[in-house]
């Protein structure tokens, strides 16, 4: 596991949006947070590091597919955790999120 990430609004919309949706894509939570690409793709390979979030390639033969293949994110335990001991921090920013 890597360092213990930044909880800001932008990862608190992240968890939120795994939360809601496990398993999602990237293109899945941009849609969710409007966090654009190069934003978000940065915080989840540090969730990742971080043990918070656990990830997997979608089965299939992209020519079958007919697209690539997706790479699916998960919330951890560790990183649900996480999400609600730092949520009461940010809630005065942000509102409530929907899993506190």
């Amino acid at each position: 596991m890597g360092t213990e990430p930044r909880f800001t609004i932008q990862t608190a919309l992240v968890l939120d949006a795994l939360m809601q949706s496990p398993g999602a894509c990237g293109s899945e939570i941009t849609r969710s947070t409007g966090l654009s690409s190069g934003s978000l793709y940065p915080i989840l390979i540090r969730l990742e590091k971080a043990g918070w979030l656990e990830s997997a390639w979608e089965e299939g033969d992209p020519a079958e597919l007919g697209r690539p293949r997706r790479r699916n994110y998960t919330v951890s335990a560790l990183g649900e955790r996480k999400a609600r001991q730092n949520s009461k921090a940010l809630s005065p920013a942000i509102g409530r999120l929907a899993w506190t």
